[in-house]
């Protein structure tokens, strides 16, 4: 019973991935017809999907891929099909909060920017969704240099694959209903803090 647990857990992990890759990815592309409009309200509409649904939806696909990587035997270092798809989602969680969100509120709010920049970086990062997705399918190149030859499966309790699913929801609901808008406080949290707990249940 508690194998076939073990196993829900990790297929729903699996799953929540899955889905927040490809909610990212299919926002993402509604940004870029929402902005090729060039009228008043598709930025607006632009700029609610982003804050409200857009922003949260990459953060989970982010700490899913994370805690996928941590709960398994794919690991953080081990593989450079995984390092490819980190550097791709950290690359494109700075440049859309950093750089493009804070474009698309001044749009949003009337100034006069050109919204071509902002419709090539959503055209880009949909593509950027949808060529992590190969890498998780194909799993292509060998190991990386720092995967240890003794390095053995790891093992968790089954609780914390159900906590991983939980997590991103939570942040999703609390935060919502304390500040009005999603914020990625407890999956930050957790990213931060679980390599310190699996190195140390990892060490023989």
């Amino acid at each position: 019973m508690a194998r076939r647990s073990g196993q829900w857990g990790r297929q729903t992990l699996v799953w929540l991935h899955a889905v927040t890759s490809i909610g990212w990815m299919t926002l993402a592309l509604c940004l870029c017809v929402l902005l090729i409009t060039g009228t008043p309200a598709g930025h607006e509409a632009a700029r609610v999907l982003d804050k409200q649904l857009l922003a949260h939806l990459a953060t989970s696909s982010a700490f899913t891929g994370l805690m996928l990587s941590a709960l398994t035997a794919w690991g953080y270092l081990r593989y450079w099909w995984v390092l490819a798809k980190f550097a791709v989602t950290l690359t494109q969680l700075y440049v859309g909060i950093a750089v493009l969100s804070p474009r698309l509120d001044a749009l949003a709010g009337g100034a006069t920017a050109d919204a071509g920049p902002l419709i090539a970086a959503s055209a880009l990062m949909a593509s950027a969704i949808a060529g992590q997705a190969w890498l998780s399918v194909a799993k292509p190149w060998r190991h990386t240099p720092w995967a240890d030859p003794r390095w053995r499966t790891p093992t968790f309790p089954t609780w914390l694959y159900w906590a991983a699913v939980a997590v991103p929801v939570l942040d999703f609901v609390l935060w919502r209903a304390l500040f009005g808008s999603p914020a990625p406080l407890l999956s930050l949290v957790v990213v931060l803090a679980f390599p310190l707990y699996r190195r140390r249940r990892l060490l023989p």
